[in-house]
């Protein structure tokens, strides 16, 4: 009986053909379909799989990885694999940061934070040896806190922990800008590393017998200027590089500065006594001035004693004579609780013996 949905065809339906025809359509495509993402993954695949060829000189391993080719020749074919797992995860690490390598991180940082800077070359210098010791092309997100420590053990091997402290604040801030601000890593590599501890304020201060000593030596020209200008600081607190480069003005009794450390105040004012050793001409320069007075003291045997001792000296003197105020005036220093932790030296000892 013919229900009117189909016509009979040699003992077969029109309506049941169309639909086994369908069914057999949708099957191929199914087929087709997985044939092309099977083969599209193989493809992929193999454009990122390593490729080990033997080569004269050995294994030729090529990688070309998230747009990158990298090619090495190796000595046998257990080195090219062992290398092209530690080249893709490399690779891996440097798509993490968006391409950026410490090298660019370095260069942005000059760029943008370190022009700013007073002394900028000073943070290329101490650039130049981290890009040594990570290396410039390793990608920014690969570094991680175990480097830093690393890093942090090895300069401790040559330096005092100051000077580590020091190094790792500039390279604990080039991460955090580029955390913060660049957006290029996602994690500090500074969290969790234990830096070393602060070293204990020296306590030296110079004695009036340690003092005629340097006054009294036997010097020529060059070493003349410096112990002039070693006396000069010890009436004032300046600094060996403020004595040589500032200018002073008799008329109102300062000394004025081209720019001081903290960068604060330029003009330091002069006590009556200091004033009888100026104005002074200066040809030396700061480190040479800084060479022969630490020369001038192994000769003298004064190994424990600096020029920088001068000016804690100077403080503690004047601390005597003026209130904490006028004090930081005369360092200038901002933070008055470095003036006391640092420069101000005197003994309870010879505390003891004026109360």
């Amino acid at each position: 009986m013919n229900t009117g949905n189909s016509i009979p065809v040699g003992g077969t339906t029109v309506g049941k053909q169309c639909r086994v025809a369908s069914s057999c359509y949708r099957q191929s495509a199914r087929v087709t379909r997985r044939r092309l993402h099977t083969s599209a993954h193989t493809l992929h695949t193999a454009l990122h799989m390593a490729s080990i060829t033997k080569h004269a000189s050995g294994w030729r391993v090529f990688i070309f990885k998230h747009g990158i080719r990298a090619t090495k020749v190796c000595a046998t074919k257990r080195e090219a694999q062992a290398w092209a797992l530690a080249k893709e995860a490399e690779l891996d690490r440097l798509k993490g940061s968006g391409g950026k390598t410490f090298g660019d991180a370095i260069a942005e940082y000059a760029r943008t934070v370190s022009v700013r800077k007073r002394k900028p070359e000073w943070e290329a210098m101490r650039f130049h040896y981290f890009a040594l010791h990570f290396g410039e092309h390793t990608a920014l997100a690969s570094i991680t806190s175990a480097d830093i420590g690393r890093w942090r053990d090895e300069r401790l091997k040559t330096v005092v922990g100051a000077t580590v402290q020091r190094e790792a604040n500039l390279l604990r801030n080039l991460f955090t800008v580029a955390m913060d601000e660049w957006r290029w890593i996602e994690s500090h590599p500074f969290r969790g590393v234990r830096m070393p501890e602060q070293a204990e304020a020296r306590s030296q201060v110079w004695g009036w017998r340690q003092i005629k000593r340097v006054l009294r030596s036997d010097r020529d020209k060059k070493m003349g200027e410096v112990v002039r200008a070693f006396h000069i600081a010890l009436h004032t607190g300046m600094r060996l590089g403020e004595v040589l480069t500032g200018a002073y003005d008799a008329r109102r009794r300062v000394y004025i500065l081209p720019r001081t450390k903290t960068g604060g105040y330029v003009e330091v004012p002069i006590t009556r006594r200091a004033a009888k050793h100026l104005p002074a001409t200066f040809t030396v320069g700061a480190n040479e001035a800084s060479t022969l007075f630490s020369r001038l003291t192994r000769q003298l045997l004064l190994d424990d004693l600096t020029f920088h001792d001068t000016r804690a000296t100077a403080l503690t003197l004047l601390a005597r004579r003026v209130d904490v105020m006028t004090l930081a005036r005369i360092s200038r220093h901002k933070d008055i609780s470095l003036l006391f932790r640092v420069y101000y030296r005197e003994s309870a000892e010879a505390i003891s013996k004026r109360i």
